[in-house]
């Protein structure tokens, strides 16, 4: 059924986005956004208050319902319209470029170190005493008496 053949009981019940749908597919070619919201805010009886205090909200729905896609000429149609076409292949350039930079980046490898350079305790200023003889186990009950 055409929206214009619909009562406005019925028109007021579907959601602004369904009402767009509908439009585009009865007029099969994309419209922007104040062309299709005046052309809803017509069928509801709206006035241009109205229409000036809702687009905002409206362009919003557009934006989040996947249904819907923005064209380049800011104009709305149905994304099952349009195809995606995605291209996986690789420029060489970007490749060659992201190669010397990786090896610009690389870090000069570090000397291994002689064993015979090996630090003694002295060097490395080892405490000797022995804190163990400090400790004491306890039991989870002992330390929930606590």
């Amino acid at each position: 059924m055409k929206l214009k053949n619909m009562p406005k009981e019925e028109l007021e019940l579907m959601s602004y986005t369904d009402l767009t749908e509908m439009l585009l597919k009865e007029n099969k070619k994309p419209m922007n956004t104040p062309t299709v919201f005046h052309k809803i805010c017509d069928l509801l009886g709206y006035g241009d208050d109205e229409y000036a205090s809702k687009i905002g909200d409206y362009y919003t729905s557009l934006t989040i319902d996947k249904r819907f896609v923005l064209l380049e000429n800011n104009e709305w149609d149905l994304r099952d319209h349009h195809s995606i076409n995605l291209s996986l292949e690789e420029d060489d350039d970007e490749d060659e470029e992201m190669i010397d930079e990786e090896e610009e980046m690389e870090e000069p490898e570090e000397e291994e170190e002689n064993i015979d350079e090996v630090n003694t305790d002295e060097e490395l200023e080892v405490d000797d005493d022995d804190d163990i003889d400090e400790l004491n186990i306890i039991s989870d009950e002992e330390e929930e008496m606590e």
